[in-house]
Order: structure tokens, then C-alpha cells, then sequence
């Protein structure tokens, strides 16, 4: 028999470096591409950026040219209308760094339907967190600062070349065609990250002192899938554009936890392993997770941005929810503008259930037990004051109001004091799953914009002029990030 890899040195590998994979070639991007009715592509981020800093005369940093951020991005411009997904596929560097991170992003622009205003609303997935509920919780089944949390920190690795190793690891991703229906008021589209590897990281999100344990993560996880679904529903007559968001947690099917590397335990379906892969005992990776109490939760979060206007977030009942620890599970939010409009809509009531796939009593995943999931809105600056956990986040989403230069030039440059930085967010919420043991989840919450009718849609910003000091000044904080993440992945890889 083939000997095998110690685990710890999987895991040293897992958390240092990221192996070279082949890159999918990307298209390019062009202002002209926000003119059609629709379009699905690949994008090499940097290719953009490469492009535009030669246009401008803009320095670019030694071996810019090696560098690769490739994001799968739809875009549907109808019935007054636009709506652009931005999805992460992988990043690579000129050090061969290769790193694929779940990101995902929508943002809307629409006119709204009484007041005829236009609105830039943009909705991101920050990431999972698993937690542990406490004797001093403050929400039943929803991680508060009063849980034991885990940040579920996914970075997908590509370690298939370390070869017969338990177990053999290769995250990849698979994109889901953007369809629509033949009236062209129902779209569908997505993203599905296989095989993904999560590191989990301690995190304490006290708004007065948001941090994680970043000196070495307590468990390591690989999920079978983490499966994002879209489905965009337009109605013209009652002015209304209604998107449902269907999450996917794969089951969990391996778990290593502990301190440091020699002293880690490995479970998966079958039992309970040291580190030199003998079997410890028969408890299973459900077991492990049932038994400790572990239950799972998504964290989004939401930016709205009117010209001339502010606006706010509430409850169906009137509670503010910005910056607020409010329970949402039977309601849903409504934003507005500050003068009483209503522009956007949440809900979270009308489909709190979820599916749970048991795959220790059915491996097939064919059949589900239905849950009901709870959300509540969070503290803001317990997540976005978190800025060593989120860098990477925190870089890419710099760089989404270059995009609003296309859809509509006049509010790009309030996007980019909004959309891009978290701390401006209308709202954090959580949504948990209470019944979890590591399972596959399945979820769908529903979002609703008040749209203007088609005959009110703004005019394409194509013939818009180019505005080169906000459009220099995205591409000098993109360059900046990339720059920041090939210098931390260079040092991770020479620690190694």
C-alpha cells in the first residue's frame, strides 16, 4: 500500500499555500456589454483593470501581467430593470497562488415606482458560521456575541496534487447558464463551489471589539457543495421584480479538529481517525456535530443608495433594523427612502423553512425533513470592524462601483462610499439552521424591488462620458489590493 501523507502536513499545506491550476480563459468587459439585454461571462478582473490603467497611463505593479481574479458575472437589462451578479471563481498571482473564495454579489438598478427616483441596491453573501449556544445566549438558535462562534471561512484550495492523501482534496467551480423564459420576465442563473475547503476560525463579533483567533484555525471542514440559485421574476404591471436566492450547503464530509497539527482528530460518515489514520472509535461526523451542538448560519448583508435622498430599514412592525440586533424570522424588512417611499423588501416569513437532507438515513439525498430557520438582523460593526477576517472581501468589494459607471453613471460615485464598505450597510442579517449535524441545507429567502414600468426605465448610461478620476481612482485601490494579497500569500508560501 501506498504510504500515506501524515494529516498534519495536509493541513499545514491547506492553511499556507494554494497549488497552480489551469485558469479558464475569460472574456473581457466592455462599457458596450451594459447596452444589451443580457449577457453571461467569465471576467478576468485584472484584465479590466490592465486594460484601463494603460488607457490612463496608470503604472502598474512588476508582473501585473500574471495576475488573474476571474469572476463569473450576469447581467439582465429589461422592463426598467438592470441587475448585474458578480460571483468569485478563483484568484491566482504570479507566485502560482491559487485561491477560490465564495463570494457572491448582486447589485439592482431601477427606477422606483412613485417617485420615479433611481436606485443602486446591492446585496452580498459575507460568508457561513457555525456556533454553539451558551448558557448567556441572547437569541435561541442564532449566533449572538454570547455564542461560541466559528467563522466558516472558506478558501478552496486546490491540493489534488499532493496525491493519495486522506482525504484527496480539489475544490473546483461549476457555473449555472443564465436561462429566462421566452416572454423574458423569468431569469435563472448561479454558481456551484464542489469539494470546497473551510477553515473554521474562533470569531468574537462584540461590536466594541470584533476579532478572531487568527494564530491557527480550531477545525477544517470540506463540504461536498456550497450552491448559490437565482431566479428573477419581473412583473411589469404591478411593478414589481422579485428575486429568489436559494442556498445549498453541501453535507459535511470531513472534519478535522483541534489545537495544533499533531494533536488533531479526523471524522468523517465512517468514524473516528488519529492523525496516522487509525481508526479511533465509531463515532461519525454527525455524531461529532450533534453531540457538540453545532448548528449552522449564512451572513449577508444589504446597501441601498438614492442621488438625492437617504434610506432606511424597518420591520413589517416599525422596527429599525440598521445596526440593530432584531428578531426578522416571522417578518420581513422594508427600505425606504427618508421621505416615506418604498423601494425594497425582504422577506424572510413567507419561506422560513428549510430542507434538511439526512445522508446517514438516506445516502441517495433523495428525500428531506423540513425545519424552520430563524433570522434576525446583527450589530454592524461586529462584522465589518472584523477587517483581518474579511480582507479579502473587503478588497474585492472595492471594485463593485466600477461597474455602476455602466448601469447608471450619476450614482457611481455614491456607491463607492456605500456599496463598497461594509460599515454602511442598510442591515446585517443572519439567517441559522437549527437542525443542522452537518447535513445538506437547502434555503430559498425572496427579495422584491418596486420597480417603474418599462415606458419610465432610464435611458442606457452607454454615451455617458468616461469619468476618469472615479474610474483611476477604482483601479489604483484594485491594483492596491491585489498587490496586498500576492505580498500575504508570497510570505504564507515562503513560512512554508
Amino acid at each position: 500500500m501506498k504510504s500515506k501523507i501524515a494529516l498534519g502536513t495536509v493541513l499545514i499545506s491547506i492553511v499556507m499555500i494554494g497549488l497552480m491550476a489551469p485558469l479558464a480563459k475569460a472574456d473581457t468587459l466592455d462599457r458596450t456589454d451594459f447596452e444589451q439585454e443580457s449577457f453571461a461571462k467569465t471576467v478576468d478582473f485584472c484584465d479590466y483593470v490592465r486594460a484601463y490603467a494603460t488607457l490612463h497611463g496608470i503604472p502598474q505593479p512588476a508582473n501585473f501581467d500574471k495576475w488573474h481574479a476571474n469572476m463569473y458575472m450576469t447581467y439582465i437589462n429589461t422592463s426598467g430593470l438592470k441587475l448585474l451578479y458578480a460571483g468569485l471563481e478563483d484568484i491566482t498571482t504570479d507566485e502560482s497562488a491559487y485561491l477560490r473564495i465564495p463570494m457572491q454579489s448582486f447589485i439592482m438598478h431601477y427606477k422606483t415606482n412613485q417617485e420615479n427616483r433611481d436606485v443602486i441596491l446591492a446585496s452580498t453573501f459575507l460568508m457561513l458560521m457555525a456556533f454553539n449556544e451558551t448558557s448567556a445566549s441572547l437569541y435561541p438558535d442564532s449566533p449572538d456575541r454570547k455564542d461560541t462562534l466559528f467563522a466558516s471561512f472558506s478558501l478552496g484550495f486546490d491540493l489534488s496534487k499532493l496525491g493519495k492523501t486522506l482525504p484527496v482534496l480539489n475544490s473546483k467551480t461549476e457555473t449555472i447558464p443564465l436561462t429566462h423564459s421566452e416572454d423574458k420576465l423569468e431569469w435563472e442563473w448561479g454558481m456551484k463551489y464542489t469539494n470546497l475547503t473551510a477553515l473554521w476560525w474562533e470569531t468574537w463579533i462584540d461590536p466594541n471589539n470584533p476579532r478572531f483567533q487568527n494564530g491557527w484555525p480550531v477545525g477544517l471542514t470540506v463540504y461536498d457543495e456550497l450552491t448559490f440559485t437565482y431566479k428573477l421574476t419581473i412583473d411589469p404591471v404591478t411593478g414589481t421584480a422579485t428575486l429568489q436566492e436559494n442556498h445549498v450547503i453541501g453535507r459535511m464530509r470531513h472534519l478535522f479538529v483541534g489545537v495544533i497539527p499533531a494533536l488533531w482528530v479526523y471524522y468523517n460518515s465512517t468514524g473516528t481517525y488519529g492523525m496516522l489514520g487509525k481508526k479511533l472509535s465509531n463515532d461519525t461526523i454527525h455524531d461529532f456535530i450533534q453531540d457538540n451542538g453545532l448548528e449552522m448560519s449564512i451572513i449577508n448583508f444589504q446597501t441601498s443608495v438614492l442621488a438625492d435622498h437617504e434610506t432606511y430599514s424597518q420591520t413589517q412592525a416599525g422596527q429599525n433594523v440598521t445596526d440593530t440586533e432584531t428578531e426578522i424570522t416571522d417578518t420581513s424588512i422594508d427600505t425606504y427612502a427618508d421621505d416615506g417611499e418604498k423601494i425594497f423588501n425582504a422577506d424572510f416569513g413567507t419561506k422560513k423553512n428549510y430542507n434538511l437532507y439526512n445522508y446517514t438515513a438516506d445516502p441517495t439525498e433523495t428525500t428531506f425533513d423540513t425545519y424552520d430557520s430563524t433570522a434576525r438582523t446583527a450589530k454592524i460593526a461586529g462584522y465589518a470592524g472584523n477587517g483581518g477576517l474579511f480582507a479579502y472581501h473587503i478588497g474585492l468589494m472595492k471594485f463593485l462601483p466600477a461597474v455602476v459607471v455602466h448601469m447608471y453613471p450619476g450614482l457611481a460615485l455614491k456607491a463607492a462610499s456605500t456599496i463598497a464598505n461594509m460599515s454602511r450597510a442598510n442591515y446585517f442579517y443572519i439567517i441559522a439552521y437549527p437542525e443542522y449535524s452537518g447535513y445538506k441545507v437547502e434555503h430559498d429567502p425572496t427579495f422584491t424591488a418596486y420597480i417603474a414600468t418599462e415606458s419610465d426605465a432610464t435611458p442606457l448610461p452607454s454615451t455617458a462620458p468616461d469619468q476618469p478620476t472615479f474610474g483611476g481612482l477604482i483601479i489604483i485601490v484594485l491594483i492596491a489590493i491585489i498587490v496586498g494579497i500576492a505580498i500575504a500569500v508570497f510570505v504564507a508560501r515562503r513560512k512554508t
